[in-house]
């Protein structure tokens, strides 16, 4: 496996901490996770979007830098591999969502400075997942504030990944995980790690889960 840096990304719900842990776990990984949790205005969010939405994308750019910052700063000796559930360029990706047009054109400003001194993932892996899905993931981990996500806010999240990734030429292993379950069926991680451990060109290389 000649990936050390191993992104996993997706909409609400698509299972990336799920592969992460199963990936750090295959390959001895650093692990890093978001803590999405210790946002303060997250379930304010959702309750109210316009009036926490600046704040809320402000402090999840803040605590992705710090995490990802951290990874220039320590290497581990006993771990070569890295395995992330979330991309930098989400911070953008979400805010463009999330914001209007002048608070979106400000935080693109910050976020440019900082994206700058963040490494960048060898390899992304982006889990596809249809909404009807996401929404039954979403009620089975029963997270209070995430249960009124209305259908078309997650495809919007939807359509701004795949646009990204379209747009931009990463080595992505797209992911069709419509049928994923990577903690019971062992063929579906299986297909993953096959991937990881081949060279892939730039641009995206498309997967289906048996």
């Amino acid at each position: 496996m000649n990936y050390h840096f191993i992104t996993i990304e997706g909409n609400i719900g698509a299972g990336k901490t799920t592969l992460s842990h199963l990936l750090a776990k295959k390959y001895n990984a650093r692990l890093i996770l978001e803590a999405f949790a210790d946002n303060p205005f997250l379930s304010k969010f959702y309750e109210n979007p316009k009036q926490y939405a600046f704040p809320l994308e402000l402090f999840f750019m803040a605590e992705r830098y710090k995490q990802l910052k951290e990874l220039i700063h320590t290497k581990d000796l006993f771990q070569s591999v890295t395995v992330t559930d979330y991309l930098f360029t989400k911070c953008l990706l979400f805010a463009k969502v999330n914001l209007p047009e002048e608070e979106f054109r400000l935080y693109q400003k910050l976020f440019e400075i900082i994206h700058q001194q963040i490494p960048q993932p060898e390899i992304l892996i982006y889990l596809h997942v249809p909404v009807n899905k996401l929404q039954s993931n979403i009620r089975k981990r029963n997270r209070p504030y995430e249960q009124s996500i209305p259908d078309e806010y997650l495809f919007k999240i939807q359509e701004t990944y795949t646009n990204y990734i379209k747009q931009h030429n990463l080595k992505t292993l797209f992911v069709d995980a419509s049928n994923a379950d990577f903690l019971g069926n062992e063929k579906h991680l299986q297909v993953i790690t096959d991937a990881l451990e081949k060279d892939h060109d730039y641009g995206q290389r498309y997967l289906t889960l048996p």
